[in-house]
């Protein structure tokens, strides 16, 4: 794979281990609308969309203002729980100040969550603008519109592109830009895969950062 110019890193359950917090706010603020799933049902249907998405399929966002209360209530509860648990992957400020290519991130987090999230976990520094979202497109994952917007925006062409993903969403986003994906399993809320968190048939699968060069020794420098 010496013909890769371009890595693309999701950032939940990718870069941070962010998930897991993400789930359990996520948990509470829908059983405070009433609406009461557990956590391997959020894990199954949530993890990898955005949040109008998962809104949306709860029947959220019906009523003038729904949507932006829930969401509110999301951010703030989530900041506040990512200031006082959020760290990043084991072993991956290595990996990320060893590449060879240049890299960016393609998240379906919105702009303030994914730089704070970054801020946090003293990523930021790698990736200062380079961090595209799902408000920069149309159509989120699994559509392939943030990562062929991500590749456009760091001018590279998408069969040139590597994404590493954690979620079945973002991996098949990842197949219909037709990139390369490498799945990233090493999150904790992906420690008992359901089968829904099972990758597509070809997806090479990780679970340890530290392993991440020996997939590809061409991605690590000199």
């Amino acid at each position: 794979m010496s013909d890769i110019q371009l890595i693309i890193f999701d950032c939940d359950g990718v870069l941070i281990d962010s998930e897991a917090i993400s789930v359990r706010v996520l948990v509470e603020e829908l059983a405070n609308l009433g609406v009461h799933i557990d956590e391997q049902t959020a894990i199954r249907d949530c993890v990898g969309r955005s949040l109008v998405d998962v809104a949306g399929s709860y029947g959220i966002g019906a009523r003038a203002g729904e949507f932006e209360r829930f969401a509110a209530a999301v951010q703030t509860s989530l900041l506040a729980r990512f200031a006082a648990e959020l760290q990043p992957m084991p072993h991956i400020h290595s990996v990320v100040e060893n590449l060879a290519v240049p890299a960016c991130v393609a998240t379906s987090s919105n702009p303030e969550r994914a730089l704070n999230s970054l801020a946090i976990t003293g990523l930021d520094v790698h990736f200062a603008g380079k961090v595209f979202t799902t408000c920069q497109v149309k159509h989120g994952k699994p559509a392939p519109d943030l990562f062929l917007y991500a590749a456009q925006q760091m001018g590279v062409a998408p069969q040139a592109c590597l994404v590493i993903e954690d979620s079945v969403p973002g991996l098949r986003a990842a197949q219909a830009a037709h990139m390369p994906v490498w799945q990233f399993t090493g999150g904790s809320h992906l420690k008992n895969l359901q089968p829904a968190q099972i990758p597509p048939p070809q997806v090479p699968t990780f679970d340890n950062w530290a392993d991440f060069f020996a997939l590809d020794p061409n991605l690590k420098q000199k």
